[in-house]
């Protein structure tokens, strides 16, 4: 039942001292305030990084360099090229591999010609299954396929970026021409990149061929620049990596003790370690907070002891017409809580509000990065923190109102 006169009683108790009042709350404002701004700047470092990996999450890529060890009467400092055969060989014996994308990469100085239009662009060849290692949104056409591959089919798949440089706004580049090295290329779809970040647009300015059409037409032999993989599930990355790795080793002549011949990249640990730092970020940004919270509540609860001590005749008084202790502790408790749960809750807003205004500006002013980007509060934190201000504002209250309910009514009174 609502109690008008108690809620009233403490309005007045609060409003009598009001600078004391409002520097307490402010204690309890400043934590949840920074628990919510650290919170989302975490949060925005961490979709920034996240940014960056623009590539399956479990993606592990292995590629050639230069040997350093003499083997087997071969000398150091053989370059090694992957191969066909290499494609092959990993796809037969290394079955832990769900997908496996060979991939190459033309090289040299030169333009990509539309009609009067010419612009250098990046161009690699790939296999279709390299849309499972990295993703993208095609937007009209469709990705290289099976068909390509076999019979080494002239299409193209081209980039938003290079659309736009070669064509027309309004002109639709499907089953038209354009020219690589001298060599048409028909184009059959046309992508764009999932992401925003600065790798975003290097992907739209790229164009896709079939691997093996990129090899007959650009004069590449069987050779293969480097390959993409993908482990089966519950498959580690690091698996793959050193079943790879082995077996190239192997074809190739390679000394076992050779860490420099082959190079790879283990996107799966990379991310782990990216994933770790930002728990321990999250960690510290609740230490943190928390501390000041528990600061905060601890002025509070020193507060309500000086006001049980002003008010120890009060007391006495209710005490000796008969009211019941929870009366009195139920009545300092709510006070407490009132004085917690309020400047919590601006708190509270005031963090979101800032983080949202953050959010604001680095969208109007296109100033999101691949370090910082988005930052948000998501539900179970919000919820977290008024879980933390209820329970912080019990607790300051609790010692405070069983001193004012073990109150000696004679020694009350006598109180000066």
């Amino acid at each position: 039942m609502f109690d008008l006169d108690k809620w009233q009683e403490i309005y007045y108790s609060l409003k009598k001292h009001k600078l004391r009042t409002i520097l307490t709350a402010f204690g309890v404002f400043w934590g949840i305030f920074m628990l919510v701004v650290l919170m989302g700047a975490g949060n925005g470092l961490r979709n920034g990084v996240m940014q960056g990996f623009d590539i399956a999450k479990n993606a592990v890529f292995v590629w050639t360099e230069q040997t350093s060890l003499p083997y087997q009467g071969l000398q150091p400092g053989r370059q090694i090229t992957l191969d066909n055969g290499d494609f092959r060989a990993i796809r037969s014996n290394i079955k832990e591999i769900e997908v496996i994308a060979p991939r190459n990469f033309l090289s040299g100085d030169f333009m990509v010609v539309r009609g009067d239009r010419s612009v250098s662009f990046q161009v690699y060849g790939d296999y279709p299954q390299y849309v499972h290692v990295k993703p993208m949104i095609i937007t009209s056409g469709r990705f290289i396929n099976a068909h390509d591959i076999k019979d080494r089919r002239k299409i193209a798949v081209i980039g938003s970026q290079v659309k736009s440089r070669l064509y027309q706004p309004d002109e639709d580049p499907i089953n038209t021409y354009i020219k690589i090295k001298g060599v048409p290329f028909k184009v059959v779809g046309t992508f764009d990149s999932p992401l925003q970040s600065d790798d975003a647009i290097q992907d739209i300015q790229t164009i896709y061929l079939p691997n093996t059409t990129m090899q007959l037409a650009f004069n590449q032999g069987e050779d293969l620049g480097w390959f993409g993989f993908i482990p089966k599930a519950g498959v580690p990355a690091a698996v793959v990596e050193d079943k790879v790795k082995a077996l190239l080793a192997q074809r190739h002549k390679i000394h076992p003790d050779d860490r420099s011949a082959l190079g790879s990249f283990n996107v799966e640990k990379e991310f782990q370690e990216v994933q770790g730092l930002f728990a321990g970020i999250k960690a510290v940004s609740w230490l943190v907070s928390i501390m000041t919270i528990i600061a905060g509540v601890v002025g509070v609860g020193n507060i309500m002891l000086i006001i049980v001590k002003e008010r120890t005749k009060e007391f006495g008084v209710r005490k000796s017409v008969g009211a019941p202790p929870w009366s009195i502790v139920s009545m300092i408790i709510l006070e407490s809580l009132v004085l917690t749960g309020v400047a919590g809750y601006l708190g509270l807003l005031s963090g979101v509000g800032f983080v949202e205004l953050i959010n604001y500006a680095l969208i109007e002013f296109d100033a999101q990065s691949d370090f910082f980007a988005n930052p948000e509060i998501d539900f179970k934190v919000s919820v977290t923190a008024l879980i933390v201000l209820v329970l912080a504002g019990t607790l300051a209250g609790i010692v405070p109102a069983r001193k004012a309910a073990s109150t000696n009514p004679v020694v009350a009174l006598r109180d000066e």
